[in-house]
């Protein structure tokens, strides 16, 4: 989950931060949970405002506890978190995938929920700082007016020279879902060999065309707007477009679909500590995952929430894994060749 840079605005007391924000207080020892009063906890969040805005307003709602949200990609933010880890000034980071976040675990507390007994096997918290928030797979995302009788099944497809420059795909550095592709690229094209996988990468990136967003809102939107044919996208970020009736289809790729879980993580000293807490009890109840299922185009990591209605079952999906220590041991070396392949193309 992923915005282009944040430019914080301050109008009239509130905080606005290319997403949502709110003001209040309720300050917290992280070492000591002590209150001090304010009600309030930061959140760096890379969701889309449209996603987060009703959870926010809920959470508000019954808690009392304001949420202030500074949004960014993921990338972007787990940099601000490292550089500011002497003096936190956000609570909790809520996004990015994990294979984006577990590598820097050691900037996040060990936190489990109250609602760990029913999130799914799979998807529990088994680290201590690493909370599932929603089942993502990765997708791509077609505009149905402009795609014409081109066919779009999978990767593969995406090597067609009809579709050079028209391919909306973010800086993997930046992007958690914009990584999760290229690890499912990698996996997928090397047929399970993720290093068998970059004779793919480089030719994708030639027909990427010297186009290169720089978050993942950039993607699905871009696609929606018509300035791109297909895009490198996460499941939620086309299938809300599908719901509202706009000229596009979601493609779950041929050649398999890695579907991993984003996140959301305490930040290790933060102030706000115990209201981070409730914040992490909150999404991942029972409530909150349903609204999410219901009205978000999310799939829940509950076992007791029912998967979203107008989203392919699971089990038509051709699933593949990814090896978890491998991915997180290579990645900034992939990242680092990612980035030197597509400068060599242009």
């Amino acid at each position: 989950m992923k915005f282009k840079k944040a430019l914080a605005l301050v109008v009239s007391g509130v905080v606005l931060c290319t997403a949502l924000a709110g003001c209040g207080g309720k300050k917290e020892s992280a070492s000591k949970g002590a209150d001090n009063g304010e009600k309030k906890v930061v959140i760096y969040c890379s969701h889309p405002l449209d996603f987060t805005k009703p959870l926010v307003a809920e959470f508000e709602k019954q808690s009392g506890i304001k949420v202030e949200i500074i949004a960014a990609g993921t990338g972007e933010l787990l940099k601000r978190i490292e550089s500011e880890k002497a003096h936190p000034l956000g609570d909790i980071l809520w996004g990015g995938a994990l294979g984006s976040v577990q590598p820097k675990s050691a900037l996040f507390e060990k936190y489990a929920s109250k609602n760990e007994d029913h999130i799914q096997k799979d998807f529990k918290n088994t680290e201590g700082p690493l909370t599932r928030f929603t089942d993502i797979p990765s997708v791509l995302m077609v505009n149905t007016k402009l795609v014409g009788d081109i066919k779009i099944e999978g990767y593969a497809d995406l090597l067609n020279p009809a579709l050079k420059g028209k391919i909306a795909m973010t800086d993997p550095s930046k992007s958690s879902s914009a990584f999760e592709h290229l690890v499912n690229m990698l996996y997928d094209m090397g047929n399970g060999d993720p290093e068998k996988g970059w004779d793919y990468v480089e030719k994708f990136c030639k027909n990427l065309d010297g186009k290169l967003l720089s978050g993942s809102s950039a993607v699905y939107k871009g696609v929606a707007d018509g300035e791109y044919t297909v895009g490198c996208t996460f499941e939620e970020g086309g299938a809300k477009y599908v719901a509202d009736g706009a000229p596009i289809k979601v493609i779950y790729m041929k050649e398999g679909v890695i579907s991993k879980p984003d996140g959301i993580y305490i930040i290790k000293n933060a102030k706000h500590l115990e209201n981070a807490k409730k914040f992490i009890d909150f999404v991942t109840s029972k409530e909150a995952q349903s609204l999410i299922t219901a009205q978000l185009h999310r799939r829940s990591v509950r076992d007791d929430v029912a998967a979203p209605k107008g989203l392919e079952s699971k089990d038509k999906i051709k699933i593949i894994k990814d090896d978890e220590q491998v991915v997180g041991k290579n990645k900034k070396a992939w990242l680092d060749k990612f980035k030197d392949i597509f400068a060599s193309v242009q």
